[in-house]
């Protein structure tokens, strides 16, 4: 082949490799999300568990701002839960998210991989002749 058609095929290879590095940015961002909201809902499941030690008529005080506001327990209760729940759906989110980029990274690999592979047949080819 052409001179013309290896250097499409190295135009190829950095493309790929251009998108494959995107993806891996991708997912370590989503590694570094996934892993903060880990440790929220860590946080919110001990203030859950501290929340069930507490009697009906405990003070409960909950900081907006510079300011502590006095809390039902029945409503902080509620609050943690909804927190928890919203966490636990992005985490599972997240992981949906984290597989599709692993998969598209797999992808990109393998398609490197065969233009590597064409790259390699083109030269072997030239140097026959």
């Amino acid at each position: 082949m052409a001179p013309s058609a290896l250097r499409e095929l190295q135009h190829e290879i950095e493309t790929q490799a251009n998108l494959l590095s995107k993806l891996q940015k991708d997912t370590t961002k989503n590694h570094q999300v996934r892993k903060q909201y880990t440790i929220q809902l860590g946080e919110n499941e001990l203030v859950l568990k501290e929340l069930d030690l507490l009697n009906e008529n405990a003070n409960i005080y909950k900081l907006i701002g510079p300011v502590l506001v006095r809390q039902d327990l029945a409503e902080a209760n509620a609050n943690v839960r909804k927190r928890i729940e919203y966490i636990s759906a992005e985490l599972k989110r997240l992981d949906g998210t984290l597989q599709g980029l692993e998969e598209q990274q797999h992808e990109k690999r393998e398609a490197i991989l065969k233009l590597q592979q064409k790259i390699q047949a083109l030269q072997a080819g030239k140097s026959n002749s």
